[in-house]
């Protein structure tokens, strides 16, 4: 196999959910635990560090892994989806995993994969682990997939646990309320192991407090620990200011993610490395500022609130449910801009209507289609907009309406690119990494 028919084995013999959705899930451990059986237990072969949480689960895996590596930890990372390479799941110390390692384990685990039939994610999930137990990493941060306790990756028995947030998305899989869906991301919580979560929310608080109870988990929410100030950004960094409660310290940071969203991440990534070094890690103040300054040129993570041009203003971000979308709008109406204009996408199992009463009126809408089979059709979403009383028309290739927006917008004009990762990760890579805005 050469690398490209290795990767389109992967998506068009196995089942894949970014791609297909429903008929891709699978939830359970049993497949999973029977990979990794079949392939020695790598999982328990390295330390691990594991995320759950509805909005900022990527970035805090990132942001936690960049520290990591700072401190001179050899450090696995494994996310999803990807953007733009299949290999951006599975990184150490920011290199994604060779292309000719994906090919020799595809073509070594023919049989295996005939045999225990495992989905897409199950069988990145064991690639990701085999790869860092080959490698012997010092420490991996695991992202969980969809929901925590049936996913793929809770199979890891993890030196810390962290979930960020709740919201309302995979309602269909993981429950129509904020408390359903938190007892989903509170099934990563293990027996005796330490979980900070990030964000103090009423209705999901009493489940992970009775879950931690019950499995005699020590729990910190991040609000106790410290509080975060906001300086603004300058220079392309947003600037923020730590102040913790016990030790009343107060130390600045730098964060190459500037997304007003990343206030709520940061704090559960802050409370998570104090938490590392009462275990032993050594990360110096130096090295966290580093790391978080750092973190796309270390990790490689793209799509959150990116400055992709200037003049006119061109930005995207991943933002795909009702709370990710909130906040971004909250953003972009922070700022001054003459028109803007919304290159808009989504997946077809969200909730549109909902998320589009979210969105300015007074914006341009081009509606379009992410490449992906599961995307809502750009006729659809252009329908949708209209009923909902937008200025909207439609073209279908996400990078030719990036184009016509370059195009008719003035200078000082906000382009906006979102709606779904997918919408993101169509952007033409000549558009997304055209400039030197972006490592």
């Amino acid at each position: 196999m050469t690398y490209k028919e290795a990767v389109e084995f992967l998506f068009s013999r196995l089942p894949v959910f970014h791609r297909i959705g429903a008929a891709a899930y699978k939830p359970g451990l049993e497949t999973t635990i029977s990979l990794l059986d079949a392939l020695g237990n790598p999982h328990k072969k390295f330390k691990s560090i594991h995320i759950a949480g509805t909005n900022g689960k990527g970035s805090s895996s990132h942001s936690l892994a960049s520290i990591l590596q700072e401190a001179g930890y050899k450090t696995g990372l494994y996310t999803s989806p990807h953007l733009f390479d299949f290999r951006e799941r599975i990184r150490i110390n920011g290199q994604m995993i060779p292309e000719k390692k994906v090919v020799q384990m595809t073509e070594d685990w023919q049989g295996l994969i005939k045999q225990v039939k495992p989905s897409f994610f199950e069988l990145t999930v064991a690639m990701a682990f085999r790869h860092f137990a080959d490698e012997k990493v010092d420490i991996a941060v695991v992202e969980v997939g969809m929901g925590g306790r049936l996913d793929s990756t809770n199979v890891i028995t993890p030196e810390l646990c962290l979930i960020t947030n709740i919201g309302l998305d995979h309602q269909k899989f993981l429950g129509d309320t904020i408390a359903e869906i938190a007892i989903e991301k509170a099934g990563i919580i293990k027996p005796g192991i330490p979980v900070i979560i990030s964000e103090n929310q009423e209705e999901s608080r009493p489940v992970f407090m009775q879950k931690a109870n019950l499995e005699n988990a020590p729990i910190q929410f991040a609000s106790e620990i410290l509080q975060i100030e906001d300086l603004g950004i300058r220079k392309g960094k947003r600037e923020i200011m730590a102040s913790h409660f016990q030790s009343k310290k107060i130390e600045s940071y730098r964060l190459a993610l500037t997304g007003n969203y990343q206030l709520k991440n940061i704090a559960g990534v802050l409370a998570s490395i104090e938490q590392l070094k009462t275990t032993g890690y050594s990360i110096s103040q130096h090295t966290i500022s580093e790391g978080l300054e750092k973190v796309k040129e270390n990790t490689g993570l793209y799509g959150r609130w990116d400055v992709i041009q200037e003049k006119p203003m061109v930005i995207c971000d991943t933002a795909h449910n009702e709370a990710g979308v909130k906040q971004i709008v909250t953003q972009l109406l922070s700022l001054s801009y003459k028109t803007l204009w919304l290159v808009w996408g989504m997946v077809d199992d969200k909730d549109h209507h909902k998320i589009l009463s979210l969105l300015p009126k007074s914006a341009k809408v081009i509606a379009c289609q992410p490449d992906i089979p599961r995307a809502l059709s750009s006729g659809e979403m252009t329908e949708i907009f209209r009923n909902a009383g937008f200025d909207c028309m439609e073209i279908s290739e996400v990078g030719n309406a990036i184009r016509y927006c370059l195009e008719k917008a003035e200078p000082e004009d906000l382009i906006y690119v979102g709606g779904s990762t997918f919408t993101v990760a169509s952007i033409p890579s000549e558009i997304f990494f055209g400039n030197t805005l972006n490592p």
